[in-house]
């Protein structure tokens, strides 16, 4: 049991290891399989996966634990499993159940990235194209590459060596790529078949590594040109040299093969994992992709479910190769990515993977105190609110504030804290329906009536604590409708403010009291940052409302002016101020007659 103390009263924690979890422990098989972890609203917090599924559950709740899993099992108050045939089995399902629960405690890649490919058109007459979008068409791509500056690079060269069109349509005479050689101008003069064909074999074989050779050949031609005194020629050929040796030889080579790889390398530490990526394309390291995030289960396992989930992702194509740490399973790895995976032992390819291990422990180590910070800020002060109000981690924070000036235009806003951060796609704007004048608990009691009604109905994630801005009668009026109308059982509070409009006070319980928070304690300043935000969005809200409702009264009054045309005013003027500026003339533009346009032009001088 734990305890902690409220106004001097004792008061005790309920077991992390409850009853449900102590039977189903004691009935684990000892076979490999996944298990989904539960909070006590019944939402898959986290998946994992086990080769022996007894031993692996248990040791959640059982020895020590880094803060990041102790946060976990502390939220823990279920969990299923699912018992597979194989580890590969298994690692599939984990990588499946991720997709189809997203558990805040699992890392979940997000297809942030499309990177780009160099693109042979399959077209009469074929252009080289730069796009990020792979379709199934006859085209020929080459890539991907993991900046776009490399592409860019790249194809510029094509440019200059391979004379392919470069406009979209055909013009009907000779652009300027055709003056400068860079063109076959099929807009002017037939070219036949065979010709592109050539060109597409070089292009596709100077893309696929072999530039060399062909550096080679376009010197021979340059010497065969200048021995023939034709030095036009000649210097052509010498350009495109180098052109060749200035964008494809600046880059370090890293192997002495054309092997498009890639090398992962990780570092653990203090409950986080950061993977590094390198990029080798054409034997050049050319990019890196770095990722950090928390780990819960074993790394080598969590490396596994991070290489399924890297690949599954539409912007990363697998490469002919893939190399990684001793400690990864390399038939399990292949298996997976049905490629060539290989843990080097020594020579050029160990010394990849050792910088890759290098530069993710450099990366984690600098990361380290910023990560600090922002958890002192934010779950630690979460969880130190829940501690001083004597109720579970207030995971899910729903805030409340009203606007409106005298009872006109009342609106209500609600934001969200998720783990002491704000989750803006979450935040709501009510519109105040059935409240004439200015009563701000009768408005209170209709946004939760209408909030806690929505999550009712279709099953929305439940707040762990509701804040209220606002004293005893705001909390009240909140409680009444959650309890005797709903049926809800969820901790409510109040956020009070001094003379100055600042946070003061948090007020709960019933009798309403004080919880005693000290002024430069994170937990309280996290209070202030919900209460300035929610505010921030409530009077944002009202002014939007108040602005348009106080332009559409103005236009109200001048005959000739309606919907229709008060709408078409503010698509063309934008905004009141601009209207005021607009003379006449202008506001005729805009499609007013001239008599309604001077009318207008007389009301908003006025």
């Amino acid at each position: 049991m734990r305890l902690f103390y409220i106004d001097g009263k004792i008061a005790e924690r309920s077991s992390r290891m409850n009853e449900i979890i102590r039977n189903k422990l004691a009935l684990l098989p000892d076979q490999p399989g996944c298990y989904l972890m539960k909070d006590r609203q019944g939402t898959v917090i986290y998946v994992g996966k086990a080769k022996v599924l007894k031993n692996r559950v248990r040791s959640y709740f059982t020895g020590s634990h880094d803060g990041k899993t102790l946060r976990l099992v502390n939220e823990i108050v279920d969990f299923e499993y699912i018992v597979t045939s194989s580890d590969m089995e298994a690692l599939i399902l984990e990588m499946n159940l991720i997709k189809k629960y997203d558990p805040k405690y699992n890392v979940m890649l997000k297809d942030d990235k499309s990177y780009p490919f160099i693109k042979l058109t399959a077209e009469r007459h074929p252009r080289l194209i730069i796009t990020r979008k792979v379709k199934k068409d006859s085209g020929k791509y080459f890539g991907p590459y993991p900046n776009v500056q490399a592409a860019n690079e790249t194809k510029k060269l094509l440019d200059r060596i391979y004379p392919l069109r470069k406009c979209v349509s055909l013009p009907d005479r000779a652009c300027l790529y055709f003056h400068m050689g860079q063109c076959l101008a099929p807009c002017i003069q037939e070219v036949g078949q065979e010709e592109y064909k050539s060109i597409k074999d070089e292009i596709s074989r100077f893309l696929n590594g072999g530039y060399k050779e062909i550096k080679k050949e376009l010197s021979a031609k340059m010497t065969e040109a200048a021995e023939a005194l034709e030095f036009e020629r000649a210097q052509e050929f010498r350009d495109k040299i180098a052109h060749i040796e200035t964008t494809m030889e600046k880059q370090k080579m890293t192997s002495t093969d054309f092997t498009d790889r890639d090398v992962f390398g990780y570092a653990v530490d203090k409950g986080w994992m950061c993977v590094q990526v390198f990029f080798i394309r054409q034997g050049k390291l050319i990019e890196r992709e770095v990722s950090m995030f928390p780990v819960h289960g074993e790394p080598e396992e969590e490396m596994l479910t991070f290489l399924g989930q890297f690949y599954s992702l539409p912007g990363h194509f697998l490469p002919k190769e893939v190399l990684l740490s001793d400690t990864i399973d390399e038939e399990m790895a292949s298996t997976l990515l049905s490629v060539k995976v290989l843990k080097p032992q020594r020579g050029q390819k160990k010394e990849l993977v050792r910088l890759a291990e290098k530069n993710a422990k450099i990366a984690l180590t600098e990361k380290f105190s910023l990560i600090d910070r922002d958890e002192e800020r934010t779950v630690k002060a979460v969880e130190n609110l829940g501690i001083s109000m004597g109720i579970y981690t207030p995971h899910r924070i729903e805030a409340f504030d009203n606007s409106n000036i005298q009872g006109t235009d009342p609106v209500s806003a609600m934001v969200v804290f998720l783990d002491g951060k704000p989750e803006k796609k979450e935040y709501r704007k009510y519109k105040i329906k059935t409240v004439k004048g200015p009563d701000d608990y009768a408005s209170m009691r209709e946004v939760v009536r209408r909030r806690y009604s929505r999550v009712l109905r279709e099953n929305l994630p439940m707040p762990d604590l509701i804040l209220i801005d606002g004293g005893k009668g705001h909390i009240d009026a909140a409680r009444d409708v959650l309890e005797n109308e709903l049926g809800f059982d969820i901790p409510i509070a109040g956020l009070a403010k001094d003379d100055k409009h600042r946070t003061s006070q948090l007020l709960y319980g019933n009798p309403l009291g004080v919880i005693p928070l000290g002024r430069t304690s994170q937990e309280f300043y996290l209070l202030q940052r919900i209460q300035d935000e929610v505010h921030r969005f409530a009077i944002t809200f009202h002014r939007q409302l108040r602005g348009k409702s106080s332009f559409q009264s103005m236009l109200d009054d001048i005959s000739g002016i309606g919907e229709k045309r008060k709408k078409m005013l503010l698509k063309h003027f934008g905004s009141v101020k601009k209207m005021k500026e607009a003379t006449v003339e202008e506001l005729c533009a805009a499609g007013i007659p001239e008599n309604v346009a001077r009318d207008l032009r007389k009301k908003l001088q006025e």
